[in-house]
């Protein structure tokens, strides 16, 4: 007696194996098509110096201030190297699902126009990201532009089938700006 597999059997179960694995073969196929990078980039206008959004962002303790991901985990765990604010400083933070747990670096700080760290995640996915913020002095206004990129591995180009990054990460950077805004204006 020949045993014949259960696939075999029920055709309706091979049409649905056939069509699964069509769709993860397509869903694996966009996400080799994906861009090898990421980036996001958000602006604003804030009206005061840009010395004084700088010392806002130069200094990881002052984050606290006006990040976007301070409200959506108030109990979030911090820790700052002792170095003092800018080339060199250092930030780990881990939190609830929202937050996530990662570290920043700061490796360029050119008062006031520039502001570079490295952003390494550790959850709820791993990655590593460049962060820099460019500052610019326009009469009594400044303006701030706010961009993350890096390379985009193989499951982050999965993600991106499924998740907007610009929009999930620009919508983080939007608040991070008004509040910055509403912080450097008082």
């Amino acid at each position: 007696m020949v045993k014949t597999s259960l696939l075999s059997k029920t055709p309706m179960l091979k049409t649905i194996a056939i069509v699964v694995a069509v769709l993860i073969a397509g869903v694996l196929i966009l996400a080799a098509m994906k861009p090898d990078t990421l980036s996001v980039q958000r602006s604003t206008t804030i009206e005061a110096s840009p010395e004084k959004e700088f010392a806002l962002i130069n200094d990881f303790k002052t984050w606290s201030a006006w990040s976007p991901w301070e409200k959506k985990d108030p109990a979030m765990k911090r820790t700052f190297s002792a170095i003092p604010p800018g080339k060199g400083a250092h930030y780990a933070s881990e939190g609830n699902k929202a937050v996530g747990q990662g570290s920043m670096t700061l490796t360029e700080s050119v008062p006031p126009s520039k502001i570079a760290n490295n952003l390494d995640f550790i959850k709820p996915f791993e990655g590593r990201n460049v962060v820099e913020f460019d500052l610019a002095a326009h009469g009594d206004t400044t303006s701030v532009d706010w961009r993350m990129h890096g390379s985009a591995n193989f499951m982050s180009k999965n993600m991106q089938g499924f998740i907007n990054m610009d929009s999930m990460v620009g919508t983080d950077f939007e608040a991070g700006l008004a509040n910055l805004k509403a912080v450097a204006e008082k």
